[in-house]
Order: C-alpha cells, then structure tokens, then sequence
C-alpha cells in the first residue's frame, strides 16, 4: 500500500487481494455506482436500466469494431485479398462464428458462471484456484504470474483503443470530402486532447447520454446493414461453416494470417466479463442479444454484401454503405460513439491502476475522487497524462488506422487465452468437473484462440510489440513493487514485539493530553513509531488508537463491518478498519464515527503517526540488483500516506528509518 509501515502486505491473504482485483478493464461506473447495491454489489436498478447503462461501458469497444474489422480483414498489408464471393461469404463465416463462440459461449454462458462474489475479471477468476496456505507454491506463483501478466496486458490496450477507435472514425471525413483528408490526423490529436483534458472534470454529466447515445449507434449498425442485406440476402448464408471452412482451402496462408484482423470483430469482448462486478451478469446478457449482438450480426452482413456489389469500397466501406446526404451525420455519431468506447477504456484503466494501488501492486500515485456521490469516478492525473502522451504519439507515429490494426489484438488475444486456462482449472478443481469434461469445453476454445493469437504474433514486428512492451514493463513493475513490499515487510517486522509487551514495560510512563492514532498493518503488535516515541519522548497520549487499514475482497463494506475495536491496555485501543476496493479510504472520517466504551475523544485533536522508510539498494538477499534499483525508485515516487488516508497533513508526524533490501 505503499512505502510506509501502514501497509505490510504478508499480512493479507492473497487469494482475498486478487479477488479484488476485477474491474480489469472498464469501471466506469458514471452508470451505476450511486444505486443501491445487492450482496454482490451489483446496482439493483431494473434490468433494462442497467442493460442501457453497459451498452456505453461495456461495448463500446466492441461496438465500434465495424468501423475497421471487415475493411482490415481485406487490406492489411500481410494478407491482402481479393474481394470475391469466396472472400467475402468465408470472413463473414469467421467473424459470426467468432462472435458466437468467443462471446456468447464463452464469455456468457461459461466464463461469467465463474464470478467472485458477483465480481468477474481475469484475476478474480484466478483467486478462486488459488491454492490454500501451505500448499504448493509454485502452482499458486504460475496463476498469479499469468493473471498480473494478463492484467498487465490491458493497459496495453487501453493505449490503443481511444487511438484506433478515435482514428477510424475521423477517417470518415474523408468520405464527404477530400479536402479533409490532410485534416484527419490534426482532427483526431485534437479529440483526444479534449478527451483527456476533461477527465479531471469528471464523467458523471457525460455519462448519462452514454447509453442513449450508444443505442442510436447501434440502430444505426443495425439500419445500415439491413438496408444492404435486403439487397443481397443470401449473404446471410454465411452463419453456415462451409464457407469458413471453403475459405480456407481457398486461400490457405492469407486466410489463416487475416485470422489477425478477424480478431477484431471481438476485441472488446473481455469487458463482458471484467465489468460483470458493476451491473451483474443478467443485465450485460441481455444487452448482448437484445441489442448488440444483431446490430453487430447486420452490420457485418451488410458490409459483406455491399462489398459483393461494389468491390472497389473496401477501402472505406463502412462509410461508403451510408447515403451521402447522410454521411456527415454519420461521422459524427461514429466519432461520438469512438469517444464514448475510449472514455470506458480510460475510465477502465484509472479504476484499474486504483485497484493496483490499493492492492499492493503499484506505488500509491494520486487519485482525485470527482464525485461525492459516486465513488467509482475518480481521476489518475500521472496516467492520465500517460495515456495522452501514448495515445497522441500512436497517432502521429501510425498516423492510419489501417498502421495501428498491425499493433492491435495481439495483447487482447493473450488475455483471452489466459483466461481460458485459468477457467479450466476453475471448473476442474472448483467445481469438481471431471478433467475430461473440461478438456472438452476448453480445448477448441483454446485451439480458436491460439489460432488468433498465432495469426496476431506476425503483427509484432509491424507495432505489435507496443502492446507487449507495454504488458512486459508493467509486469515487471507490478511484480518488482509486490515483491519489494514484502522483503521491506519483512525486514520492519523482524524486531516486533507484542503490544501488551511494550505497554507493559510503559507502566508508570507519564501520560500527556490529547490523542495519539498509529498507523500500522500488524495487528498485536507494536508500531516501531509508538516504540520509538515511547523510547525517545518518555510519554504516551491519553488516548491511543493503533489502526490497521485492510482492504476487503469486496466492493464496498457495510457500516457495521466497518471497524472491529479492541482495548489493550487503559487508554489504548485497536483498530481494525476494512475498506472494500472501490471505496476511498478517509481514516478520519471513520474513526470520528467509532462509539465504543471508554473510547471519547476530539477527533480535531489528534496526532497521527506514521512509520516512513527510506528503501536502499544493499546486499541483503530477495531481489536482483537491477530489481532493487527499480524499487527504489518506484518508491521515491510513491505518493505521501497521509493523502492515501486523507490524514490532516498538518497534524501528521513521520518517523523514519533506514531499510535495506
């Protein structure tokens, strides 16, 4: 939890962490985060409200992979192919047998039956295998290593998707005039410049045109298709396999490498499950077959069959589907539609980073809460200026969508095969499935996924490797700060002594008016900052409280679990206070509310302390040297203690001490 004695990390079960960890990939809970909650934390708002809130969270994304998936499929450099019937019916096969499978098989009716408490995402599916304590610890090093790298993966694509997204949509302009078409890049850095400009404003106002307007975008999928289906309706003969199978034999090596672009029909599609903790599982499935599943089905029908009559389209042909007089319109709500699908994905990787912090993953960085009510609205300003920088530089850098396709996919395929492994042992040692039954449900969706993967490694070379040098640097972050806080715990706790202890050895010590809150991890134990005021001061507080601040494998915690308090000695008290992972963790503002017997004191007169270490780099054995630099300076970095808890920085006392890993 950061670089101070508040925040021992051996000392909370892993498994519980990781469990918290799911909101992956979009929790941007401008919908939802207000309304009443049941026991899983899911809004108990109508089915249909929460249905209509997902469409602008949980697939925008996906919902706007029309606007390049087909066209790239076609006109990516590595397998460009002609536009015949052949072509044409098999990638239309590909693309509704992947949305079949991948989303509806996989993600609804399999994946999300392995929720955590009502949460879902890769690494809270990777909790529930955990193993036990004091069972085998390599098996529970290779689930975490798969789930943080898989974790890791997302920021990844939480760089590329507001550029492709915001890209191809602007590219539309080049469709009502050329004369636009030098102005699609300045266009789109604008965009994305205001995009995250306005993020420390808050989303709250924003968010609730996001559903309305996501609806019109998809009707609008769902009209364009039509209307060029209802021309050519034997395109909807595609759903049968033989064309994807013909397409194969047809095609062979260009087939298999368009498998990379096909992929993209999908993309987005992990959301589902990583955002099943916000609305509930029956919610996002009925928004997937009532709404999008057909806008998406005909859209890419009508494409396919407007691609039959006008071949010389593809290279725009989304846009190229719409009447002219109504093709300005159209950018416009593409564009709307883009920035809605790269707000979540923002939004997703701020909640994320959140998580990260909380759970001991990352350094704390600052994080700005833009909305009283709402607690899920915050705002990272080092990853949102990150983000920026990445996002604009792709832009310049790739300067096309049809560039940036090359680096997309890639991280979102890995992460989906990694799900599906930890998935097979969920239900093989979770739910007590033979291991037959899950070899096969699991195998063919690994064969198709690895399928897609192998086709999306030939992309590395052409800006594939931005996402994996983003996932492999982020792992390696996160993997070195875990690692650094327990050698740091570990050395810091070396010298403890119980509490009742030191109080005892205290007996007779002066005491002095006012009250005294130690921040410390180790329940029983005696904060080294109490012992040192003790040892160096000669004086104890009237009233002390020793707080342990643990968050909970749940979203937000009740009143009544809030705190556990424990008297010790006369005038000492401990104080266990539990946070659940969405919630901002405003110390004083809970141990003002504790009522207990003999506890009584102004909460306007208290002095908080604090354990701070200054982390160099030594000899002592845990970390190689390369390692241990990092976490050095991971750690100068870290935000103050006293802002994560929301101290009174005013009455906040550090005391220091030297620590070598």
């Amino acid at each position: 939890m950061g670089s101070d004695q508040t925040a021992g990390p051996e000392s909370v079960d892993f498994a519980k962490r990781l469990a918290a960890e799911n909101a992956a990939k979009a929790s941007s809970s401008t919908q939802h985060a207000a309304e009443p909650h049941d026991e899983h934390g899911h809004s108990k708002a109508g089915t249909g409200m929460l249905a209509l809130g997902a469409l602008g969270v949980v697939y925008g994304d996906i919902g706007t992979s029309p606007l390049y998936a087909l066209k790239e499929t076609f006109t990516e450099k590595s397998h460009t192919m002609l536009v015949d019937n052949i072509n044409v019916y098999g990638v239309c096969s590909l693309a509704f047998w992947a949305l079949l499978i991948i989303i509806s098989v996989k993600y609804l009716f399999l994946v999300m039956r392995a929720d955590n408490r009502g949460e879902g995402g890769i690494l809270a599916l990777t909790a529930l295998v955990m193993p036990k304590r004091g069972s085998t610890t390599a098996k529970a090093g290779l689930l975490v290593g798969l789930g943080v790298f898989g974790t890791a993966l997302l920021y990844g694509d939480g760089i590329i998707t507001p550029a492709i997204s915001v890209l191809s949509a602007v590219e539309g302009l080049g469709e009502v005039s050329s004369s636009f078409d030098s102005w699609v890049i300045p266009i789109a850095v604008v965009i994305l410049l205001g995009l995250f400009f306005v993020q420390s404003r808050g989303t709250g106002a924003v968010g609730k045109v996001f559903g309305p307007i996501m609806i019109i975008w998809f009707l609008t999928l769902a009209v364009l298709g039509l209307s060029k289906v209802w021309s050519e309706p034997g395109i909807i003969a595609s759903v049968n396999p033989y064309y994807a199978v013909q397409y194969f034999t047809h095609e062979t090596s260009r087939a298999f490498l368009s498998l990379g672009s096909i992929f993209l029909v999908v993309t987005g599609g992990e959301a589902l499950y990583a955002d099943m903790g916000h609305f509930g599982r029956k919610p996002i499935t009925v928004g997937w077959y009532a709404i999008v599943l057909p806008a998406l089905l005909l859209n890419y029908w009508g494409q396919g069959a407007f691609l039959l009559q006008n071949p010389e389209a593809i290279e725009s042909v989304f846009f190229r589907m719409a009447p002219e007089p109504l093709l300005l319109p159209l950018v416009i709500l593409a564009t709307c539609a883009t920035i809605i699908a790269s707000q979540a994905l923002i939004s997703g990787v701020f909640s994320l980073t959140a998580q990260a912090v909380q759970l001991d993953y990352l350094p704390r960085i600052q994080i700005r809460h833009t909305s009283s009510s709402h607690s899920g609205q915050i705002y990272v300003p080092l990853v949102n200026w990150a983000l920026m920088i990445a996002c604009i530089g792709l832009v310049l850098g790739f300067r096309t969508a049809s560039n940036l396709a090359a680096a997309y996919g890639i991280a979102v395929t890995m992460t989906m095969v990694i799900t599906t492994l930890i998935f097979f042992r969920v239900i093989t040692d979770r739910w007590n499935w033979s291991r037959t039954r899950g070899f096969l449900i699991c195998v063919p969706l690994v064969i198709i996924e690895m399928g897609f993967l192998g086709a999306n490694l030939v992309k590395i070379p052409h800006g594939g490797w931005f996402a994996l040098a983003v996932g492999a640097i982020l792992m390696v972050q996160m993997q070195t700060w875990r690692r650094g806080r327990i050698l740091v715990a570990a050395r810091i706790h070396r010298g403890e002594r119980p509490i009742e202890d030191v109080l005892d050895e205290a007996e007779g010590i002066k005491r002095v008016t006012g009250t005294a809150v130690f921040m410390f991890k180790d329940l029983g134990k005696a904060p080294p900052a109490l012992v040192n005021n003790l040892r160096h001061n000669k004086v104890l507080h009237n009233t002390t409280l020793i707080v342990a601040v643990d968050t909970a494998d749940e979203p937000r915690v009740s009143t009544e679990h809030r705190t556990s308090v424990k008297k010790v000695a006369p005038g000492v008290f401990q104080v266990e206070v539990s946070f659940g992972f969405m919630e901002d963790p405003d110390v004083p503002k809970v141990l003002a509310a504790i009522t207990h017997p003999g506890l009584d004191y102004d909460p306007e007169d208290v002095t908080y302390f604090l354990g701070h270490e200054s982390i160099i780099a030594g000899k002592a054995p845990g970390m190689n040297p390369l390692q241990e630099h990092l976490f050095v300076f991971l750690n100068r970095g870290a935000d103050s203690a006293s802002r994560f808890f929301n101290l009174p920085t005013e009455r906040v006392f550090e005391v220091g001490s030297r620590v070598e890993i």
